[in-house]
């Protein structure tokens, strides 16, 4: 009985179609879709020329049988859908019925399939969508497709391609994408008569991660448990702290195993990250979502990266709490810092062993003069004048850094150590303190290496925490304004601030009506120093607007956190006795996030004891 069937008028026309082809890796994705929706389990995909001239994927699904195969050809004709309320639950990747007759139109294209227990296949040829030919084929079971000459027919679209390594570039990528989304399939891609690369079938997501994007990068990766959150059910592998890129080419996102873009998604990601990674950043992730067909429109564009959720907030709130748990929980150690290898002339051949673990000896005396130490203690929630830094001591002069505020300073690399059984949350006990650097990096032995602690980031962040704490406990000390300022807003925005009146009070911000849709503020933050209030409300009413309500009381307002512990942190040239050092470094690994500061960066780097190895010659790379 034929599968394949014409859809009903009345389902066809409320499909979002649209010419699916735009360029070769468009075919790809089709043909991928198409072979993965068969139940393939291994799928090789071949490209010339950038697929320019020669596009073939083959499988070994389910096959089609001779009418299946011409009823492929025809438009709005699948095996996926039947009835409109099918439209309402997609549970495949494919369901227009549009991709290979479109694909046949543009192309010099030969179908070649077989069941897995007919005797014979079938292969059709189509010539810029005039069928040439339909005759039997002794091919495996499975499908073929091979797509030659793309564009022949229509130049004005040819000539719109990029050079052969630009499309080849976003063929790679498409099928990379779809072999991370399946690890349970064997995927193979060739360019010419090079395998880029072979997968076999039935590996499991973080090793299909490490043969795609390779083990350094899989080695920086953290675990997010499988876990349903409001219908959600959220799992994959996200970057650890610190660990972000300066676009979103290694932020993927799949739902139901579809590969997707979705505006919540991306800020669901980014804000469960918050301080946890630098502005400007984007983080590293593989996060799958699975829930219900029905509570998702993936009938939005003819492409079917761009989704629609019936509950948007719920997924949203969903994927902010499932990321957050999973840095917070992240059994974490030191950012590491790469350095380049280099040769020494003198070394010799052979490995040496690697140096074992130090034991350490009792606590010594202070390692700063005692004419030069003040104390770490800060009155930061009252804003007052902190003891300027001590005149600079000859010997401290020659590797100064500038204060850990100031532009252009150096970022070290993030780059954490693989995921293994040993690996858990750092202690104060793993460290012994040697010495401070330029009175900003204090230099530690610990038993993998040389760990440097930023003192001010490792400040910003225990005051940051602490403060965080103290809002969500009890609230924001707030300080009256001697004349109150009125704002006139928009009727949402008053409507915003309406409902979240109790928020920015724990803020300390004290709002009230004044008349139609204007608002008194007659107290602020006792701690915000800023002269330009009016602006400081505006940015907090704009933060609201992104905020759901669930997530306002926890993130609102830590902008302006970040800043005021900045301004209160230690800085670099304070000098800090061996006590108040050792005290800093307790506090931070209690912290929630202890290995980078509110803006993103590192607070400890390490450099291991194989990376010093190699620095000097000690050890052959």
């Amino acid at each position: 009985m034929a599968k394949i069937k014409l859809m009903p008028d009345a389902l066809a026309s409320q499909v979002a179609a649209g010419e699916v082809v735009e360029r070769p890796a468009s075919v790809v994705k089709e043909l991928v879709e198409n072979s993965i929706d068969a139940g393939a389990g291994k799928i090789e995909v071949s490209v010339n020329r950038g697929g320019i001239s020669l596009i073939r994927v083959v499988d070994d699904g389910d096959g089609m049988n001779r009418t299946d195969a011409l009823l492929s050809l025809e438009r709005h004709a699948t095996s996926k859908m039947r009835t409109v309320e099918d439209l309402s639950a997609i549970g495949t990747l494919g369901f227009r019925g549009e991709a290979l007759p479109s694909i046949a139109s543009v192309s010099k294209f030969t179908l070649s399939t077989r069941e897995r227990e007919a005797l014979c296949g079938t292969e059709i040829t189509v010539n810029g969508g005039k069928m040439i030919s339909v005759k039997d084929s002794g091919e495996a079971p499975g499908t073929q497709v091979e797509v030659r000459s793309l564009f022949f027919n229509v130049p004005a679209r040819r000539k719109f391609l990029r050079t052969e390594n630009t499309e080849f570039s976003h063929v790679e990528h498409q099928v990379r994408v779809q072999a991370i989304a399946h690890p349970e399939i064997g995927f193979t891609l060739v360019r010419g008569d090079r395998i880029v690369f072979q997968l076999a079938p039935n590996q499991g997501l973080l090793e299909r991660i490490a043969g795609l994007a390779g083990a350094d990068l899989s080695g920086r990766l953290i675990e997010v448990p499988r876990e349903t959150r409001d219908g959600v059910e959220i799992f994959g592998f996200i970057g650890e702290a610190g660990l972000g890129r300066s676009n979103r080419s290694q932020q993927l996102t799949f739902l139901n195993r579809r590969p997707v873009e979705s505006p919540i998604l991306q800020y669901a990601i980014r804000e469960g990250y918050h301080t946890a990674l630098m502005k400007g950043q984007y983080p590293v992730t593989f996060l799958f979502l699975e829930m219900d067909p029905q509570g998702v429109d993936v009938n939005v564009h003819p492409a079917k990266k761009e989704v629609r959720f019936h509950d948007g907030n719920g997924v949203r709130n969903a994927v902010i709490e499932a990321v957050a748990a999973a840095l917070k929980a992240s059994p974490a150690r030191p950012f590491a810092v790469s350095v380049p290898e280099a040769t020494a002339a003198g070394a010799s051949a052979a490995p040496e062993p690697a140096a074992s673990a130090p034991s350490f000896p009792p606590a010594t005396a202070p390692l700063i003069p005692e004419r030069e130490q003040h104390s770490l203690r800060r009155d930061w929630m009252s804003g007052g004048d902190r003891p300027g830094p001590p005149p600079a001591s000859p010997e401290s002069v020659a590797l100064r850094p500038s204060d850990a505020t100031g532009a252009g300073e150096a970022e070290p690399r993030p780059c954490a150590p693989p995921l293994g059984p040993g690996r858990s949350r750092a202690s104060a006990d793993d460290f012994r303190i040697l010495g401070v650097l330029g009175r900003l990096y204090v230099l530690m032995e610990s038993p993998e290496g040389l760990v440097l602690m930023d003192q001010h980031a490792a400040h910003e962040r225990v005051l940051f925490e602490e403060m965080r704490k103290r809002m969500e406990s009890e609230g924001v000390p707030s300080q009256a304004l001697l004349l109150p300022i009125t704002v006139e807003l928009d009727p949402r925005e008053f409507d915003l601030v309406r409902r979240n009146q109790e928020t920015l009070q724990r803020l300390g911000i004290g709002a009230e009506e004044f008349g139609a849709n204007t608002v008194k503020i007659d107290s602020l933050p006792s701690f915000l120093k800023s002269d330009d209030k009016l602006g400081f409300i505006n940015q907090v009413i704009e933060e609201l607007k992104k905020e759901s309500s669930q997530m306002s009381s926890l993130r609102l307002g830590e902008d302006m956190v970040a800043t005021t512990v900045c301004r209160h942190a230690v800085k670099a040239h304070d000098v800090l006795r061996i006590e108040e050092l050792e005290k800093l470094l307790v506090d931070l690994l209690a912290c929630e996030l202890p290995y980078c500061c509110p803006h993103g960066r590192p607070t400890l780097v390490q450099m291991s004891y194989g990376e010093l190895e190699r620095k000097f010659g000690r050890r052959v790379p």
